[in-house]
């Protein structure tokens, strides 16, 4: 989702909101929801999307366990990094097979599509599946998406997914939405790159650009299919993405 502005957040704090409500562990009240409600609806208009109410439940769950610790990584293995004065400049890596929970949105704006689909995947995770209760959450969300032949325009559908966790990928849990479906998804092998901050249709097309200089001339690399990974909630400033570019041998 969009980075939340200044005159967006109306003065609320986004370092007071971690301090007061991710690092409890106390059940949240209804001051503290009110106040989540209105941040996200906040980065929410940033990306053309209302935040309706019964979203209140899943934000403040999912905000209490924000933590690092509480955050399972989709496995990978690195085939190769490239560096250069200590920073690494891309990653090749190999993704698993494995089930994951996808949705397809066909809003008018990429930013719209995956802030649909984001906030049905996180009422999923929080409750409503046959489960019923806490999944747990995996990172990274990872959206997927297609340009067009002169690389100018994104495609209508884009699809974001969510890694199930290792104790449900035997036994998937089955959503309640009918617009999610648990989906086998073959191994895949990507090429990544990192950047920090919102992802828009400005910045991903940017962030693409930035990458095919970097790589110049590589073959075995589709050309118009990319992903993008998000690793942090929507709230934080100068989140950690990746751009992922998919090798054609994968």
């Amino acid at each position: 989702m969009a980075l939340i502005s200044v005159e967006d957040l109306a003065e609320l704090d986004d370092e007071q909101l971690d301090d007061d409500i991710t690092d409890s562990s106390e059940p949240m009240d209804e001051e503290d929801e009110d106040r989540l409600l209105a941040h996200w609806r906040a980065v929410g208009r940033g990306h053309h999307v209302s935040v309706p109410n019964e979203m209140r439940g899943p934000i403040a769950e999912m905000t209490q366990r924000n933590q690092d610790t509480e955050r399972e990584q989709v496995p990978f293995a690195v085939i190769s990094r490239r560096e250069k004065m200590g920073e690494v400049l891309f990653e090749e890596r190999v993704y698993p097979a494995g089930k994951w929970a996808c949705i397809t949105k066909s809003e008018k704006m990429y930013e719209q599509s995956i802030s649909l689909a984001f906030m049905k995947l996180m009422r999923f995770i929080c409750k409503e599946s046959s489960v019923g209760r806490y999944l747990g959450m995996t990172v990274p969300v990872v959206a997927e998406f297609q340009l067009s032949e002169n690389g100018g325009d994104f495609a209508k559908d884009v699809v974001t997914a969510f890694y199930l966790p290792a104790q449900f990928q035997n036994n998937p849990p089955e959503p309640n939405d009918p617009d999610i479906t648990i989906s086998h998804r073959e191994s895949m092998r990507i090429i990544s790159r990192a950047f920090y901050g919102t992802t828009t249709e400005e910045t991903i097309q940017r962030q693409i650009q930035l990458f095919w200089e970097l790589l110049g001339d590589m073959e075995g690399i589709h050309r118009h299919m990319y992903m993008v990974a998000t690793y942090e909630n929507p709230g934080v400033p100068e989140r950690r993405n990746e751009i992922w570019f998919v090798r054609r041998d994968a």
